[in-house]
């Protein structure tokens, strides 16, 4: 699954991306014309060949393709931002080399759950967010959260979400200045867990399209 990519070089790139294997690993591809964009969106789940490398802990990617078209994500403006937030918060969590184990086939769960979802996804990112911690082993109580909450409006809210299971929480009424606030809450509490700074660019980008 890939998290994200870096240029390398000229004429390569890396893939920063979370395996079923070695869990968090990054790939190095050569770029050109003829790479497919597809493999390089947010959470794409792909099948790589790769070979080892001799002289880098970068293995090389010989070819790649598409394990499963996220065909109903990239044609919508809301879900494709939904993905690159939730890859923006994956790649600052799970650290190189890290293996958790779960962890890689909940996030495939995850991205086929979204795909599949005709309509209420809106709060998706939210329950992403709070499921996230309990594929990561600390499944958040109330209590937990409730330090990390920098507004009270929001409490409620925040008790509705843990305490429901996931059709119920899609279907909870949030603008999206609440959904930005709830958000932002839970990621504190996951950048106190993690012990890692969660600076998460695209959730501004979320908030502004949900106004």
């Amino acid at each position: 699954m890939v998290l994200n990519h870096t240029k390398y070089g000229d004429n390569h790139i890396v893939i920063h991306t979370l395996t079923r294997e070695y869990g968090r690993r990054g790939f190095i591809m050569k770029a050109g014309k003829k790479t497919p964009t597809s493999i390089l969106m947010p959470l794409s789940i792909v099948d790589l060949d790769v070979a080892e490398g001799q002289k880098t802990q970068l293995w090389n990617v010989r070819s790649a393709a598409s394990a499963h078209p996220l065909y109903k994500i990239r044609g919508d403006i809301y879900k494709n931002t939904m993905t690159l937030f939730m890859s923006e918060v994956l790649y600052r969590i799970v650290k190189d080399g890290a293996r958790e184990e779960g962890l890689y086939e909940w996030c495939v769960s995850s991205i086929l759950t979204l795909e599949g979802m005709q309509s209420d996804y809106s709060n998706f990112h939210i329950r992403f967010l709070l499921d996230l911690a309990a594929a990561l082993g600390f499944r958040p109580t109330f209590d937990d959260i409730l330090p990390f909450a920098e507004s009270g409006r929001h409490t409620m809210v925040l008790k509705a979400f843990v305490q429901s299971p996931f059709p119920e929480s899609m279907l909870i009424p949030l603008s999206g200045e609440d959904r930005g606030a709830i958000a932002s809450d839970l990621i504190r509490y996951l950048e106190h867990h993690t012990e890692s700074a969660i600076n998460i660019q695209s959730l501004k980008v979320l908030h502004e399209l949900y106004q």
